[in-house]
């Protein structure tokens, strides 16, 4: 029971959890079964998924103290954001394959639902690369400062979704809970806020 435990608990297990989903997408890219245009769309789902997922962890927390799941997560916050960095790498590949060229992506890149895409990316970037503990160790006050720039990522997604499918509903699903619990987590900082200096 004990060896069961630990292989559950060791992070490479996590990990090849994480993995799982890509493996069809790459397994159908690479054999050609599969268009880079069908991929597009599971790749951002997941990238996206995970990113509120890890979002989603802090107010849960506060909601739900006591909860040992949810304390289990945490501790790989960090290995579930730089998942979803790792789907939207796969996602914006898929999506410069499928385009073919450059001319056809410059095209494209002012319309609403593709440069706020990229500007996700752009973020995602240096928040994947700082997700270290020597990243940590080294930026010390100034590492929450950059990874609160997940938050514009995440609207910034959010738009990306809603105006390349040109569909409200989808992306409104997945991102209403998140908005519901940073709502409530602000709520509380306030609160607790008003109450110490009044």
């Amino acid at each position: 029971m004990h060896r069961i435990r630990a292989f559950l608990n060791h992070p490479c297990f996590f990990w090849a959890v994480l993995a799982v989903p890509s493996i069809p997408m790459i397994i159908g890219f690479g054999s050609g079964r599969a268009s880079p245009e069908s991929l597009l769309h599971p790749s951002g789902e997941f990238a996206a998924r995970l990113m509120i997922v890890a979002m989603m962890l802090t107010p849960l927390r506060m909601l739900f103290p006591a909860a040992s799941w949810l304390r289990w997560l945490a501790r790989r916050r960090r290995a579930l954001g730089v998942a979803a960095f790792a789907y939207a790498a796969l996602h914006t590949l898929f999506y410069i394959v499928d385009m073919e060229s450059l001319r056809a992506m410059a095209a494209e890149s002012l319309t609403l639902g593709i440069w706020t895409g990229w500007a996700a990316m752009l973020i995602f970037v240096p928040l994947a690369i700082t997700s270290s503990d020597g990243a940590m160790r080294r930026m010390r006050k100034w590492w929450p400062v950059v990874h609160r720039w997940v938050y514009g990522a995440a609207i910034l997604t959010l738009i990306h979704w809603i105006f390349v499918h040109n569909n409200l509903g989808p992306a409104l699903v997945n991102f209403i809970p998140l908005a519901l619990l940073e709502a409530y987590r602000v709520t509380m900082y306030l609160t607790s806020n008003i109450w110490r200096f009044s």
